[in-house]
């Protein structure tokens, strides 16, 4: 299995500027085969039964062969410095990507509650509209019971619904607001990326590693998205702005030995962390399912410990599906930690808040945009002022 060939070069645009970096392919080129017999070994310990002695068998052998290959890995040179964004800039683009959200709740809100007092009836047009706004049946009725305590047939205005409405929100995203931590004792830390096509899943990766690279962490990334030849060339571009090598195998490869070769590759290169791109599987999917189980097995056969994580990339336009996905994928999967892309196009950013009352999952980045920095690490209180008060 090899690097791949390089995608075509394009002018140095905004993110050639950022980064400067040039593609780096995995694998090497042998005139004795070696890297064939490699490719066949990593494939033939994929398709092996799961834990069986053919299984062990075909992993030491792919082992063996992949250590006679010529070690012919291009250098790769340091991209420039990425400067983290300003945080008073990141709040600013996190008010704006929520601003659909806030708006419906804010003018519902100021609606139910322009000159009536706090009762049963409003108390219950404001557990539908909370409802609505998909944060989810629990933090709805959270928040009308802690309305209800204290203000009840009382008057009220729309600002101080808001007040409660963050407060609560707050409380709810508090415990899931968790950092991403690379442990520097495991090389590489393996990083499993999952999520159902379209939610921005392999440019979270490149994000990631940008963010990595410029923590001075040595990255390597996996093109395990072998069915997609636009993820695979996405993937590379990424590689290429960051300074990333990128593992690549042909169109509708087997992810699992590709998934082995990277880890191999990874862990005798001494590399930091290695992020693993998947193909987007529809959780309704019965075959693409056990494709990604198979992949955590085998990649089990080099580190037993391995993935250290795996991330459920969701997007936040799907609204309700995104709890089925959450379920699905974390029962299948393994999830550990959630993303959630897209929150600047969608009035629905209020399912975040549902699926972490639901689930509980670790959330550790949202985005609200294209660039490199509109991926940022989950906070609590921010995202609840952005998602009540605006």
């Amino acid at each position: 299995m090899s690097g791949g060939s390089e995608p075509k070069k394009k002018g140095p645009g905004l993110f050639g500027r950022m980064f400067g970096g040039v593609a780096a392919k995995t694998g090497s080129q042998s005139d004795d085969g070696t890297e064939q017999r490699a490719e066949a070994a990593a494939g033939d310990a994929a398709d092996a039964p799961p834990g069986s002695a053919d299984e062990d068998r075909a992993i030491a052998a792919a082992v063996t062969e992949r250590e006679a290959v010529p070690d012919t890995v291009a250098p790769v040179p340091e991209p420039a410095a990425i400067e983290p964004a300003p945080r008073q800039g990141w709040l600013a683009r996190l008010k704006a990507g929520l601003s659909k959200t806030s708006s419906k709740l804010g003018e519902g809100i100021t609606g139910i509650f322009t000159k009536r007092k706090l009762g049963a009836e409003t108390l219950d047009d404001l557990e539908d509209l909370l409802i609505q706004a998909d944060l989810g049946v629990e933090t709805a009725t959270r928040i009308t019971s802690a309305l209800g305590k204290s203000r009840y047939d009382k008057g009220i205005s729309a600002e101080d619904v808001r007040e409660v409405l963050a407060e609560e929100v707050k409380r709810v995203l508090e415990p899931v607001a968790r950092p991403l931590v690379i442990d520097p004792a495991r090389r590489p830390h393996v990083l499993l990326m999952v999520g159902v096509n379209g939610t921005g899943k392999t440019t979270t990766i490149g994000k990631l590693a940008a963010r990595f690279r410029a923590e001075g962490k040595s990255v390597m990334l996996a093109a395990g998205d072998t069915f997609r030849a636009a993820a695979v060339a996405q993937l590379q571009v990424w590689g290429e702005r960051t300074g990333a090598p990128v593992v690549t195998g042909a169109e509708g490869a087997d992810s699992s030995g590709l998934a082995f070769e990277a880890l191999k590759s990874a862990q005798a290169q001494g590399t930091d962390v290695l992020l693993i791109d998947t193909a987007g599987r529809l959780q309704n999917k019965q075959a693409l399912m056990d494709e990604l189980e198979k992949l955590v097995r085998v990649l089990k056969k080099l580190d037993p410990t391995a993935p250290h994580d795996t991330l459920l990339v969701l997007d936040a336009t799907t609204g309700q599906n995104a709890l089925q996905q959450v379920d699905v994928f974390r029962e299948r999967a393994g999830v550990t930690g959630l993303v959630m892309t897209k929150l600047d196009g969608t009035a629905r950013g209020g399912i975040l808040v549902a699926i972490s009352a639901k689930f509980g999952l670790p959330v550790h980045a949202v985005g609200v945009g294209e660039g490199i920095s509109d991926l940022q690490p989950f906070d609590a209180r921010e995202f609840a002022r952005a998602i009540a008060v605006g």
